[in-house]
Parts: structure tokens; C-alpha cells; sequence
């Protein structure tokens, strides 16, 4: 089974927060995961708009992901497209994309 990783556990890993729970950091460990660009995107908007304070750059963050072994999801057409079909439980455009990126390439989002 592969993961992908959501933008506040990728935040919360890198940070070593406890916040991320112990059976989450276990599959982070032993499993396949990965990582969106848009969650990237996410980030870098949060911090223009003050809403994080997190002042790590992106490359940098990506660098420490694909450093843990964890593989970088682009974002594709396909996934853009595959946003058009999902309910409207999540209004949030970044979780949408998540959510179709997962759905696409038939990862589990751990969140």
C-alpha cells in the first residue's frame, strides 16, 4: 500500500511534533509515501498570508521529504480534472486536489 502524506502531517513530521500519532509515524517508517507539490503550494500561500508560522523554504521542505525516502507527486491534468467530480464535502481547493491525487494514483491519504 502506498501513502500520501497530507499537508499538516508532512508540517508535522519534519517539525517532530507530537502531534502526529504514533501509529501514523510507524507507517511513515515502513511504508511507501508520498508527497504533493500542492501541499508545497499550500505552505508557501500560509506563510505569504501570516496564517503559519513556519519559516522553512520550499525547496528546502521538498529536499527533506525526498530525503526520507518520501516520493514527489506532481500535480497532473488528471488530477485537475479529477477534482470536477468529487462532492463538495470539502470546499477547501488544496484538499480537493489531495483527495484527487489520492483517488488517481490509488494512494491512502493519511491526514
Amino acid at each position: 500500500m502506498r501513502y500520501l502524506l497530507d499537508t499538516h502531517v508532512i508540517l508535522w513530521y519534519a517539525q517532530g511534533s507530537s502531534e502526529l500519532a504514533g501509529a501514523v509515524r510507524k507507517i511513515i517508517a515502513h511504508e511507501e509515501c508520498c508527497f504533493s507539490v500542492a501541499s508545497l503550494w499550500e505552505i508557501a500561500i500560509k506563510q505569504r498570508l501570516g496564517k503559519l508560522n513556519c519559516r522553512v523554504a520550499m525547496p528546502e521542505l521538498a529536499k527533506f521529504c525526498e530525503g526520507e525516502g518520501f516520493e514527489r507527486l506532481a500535480i497532473e491534468p488528471e488530477h485537475v480534472e479529477r477534482t470536477k467530480a468529487l462532492p463538495d464535502i470539502h470546499k477547501d481547493p488544496f484538499d480537493r486536489l489531495l483527495i484527487a491525487q489520492a483517488q488517481t494514483e490509488n494512494l491512502v491519504i493519511i491526514t
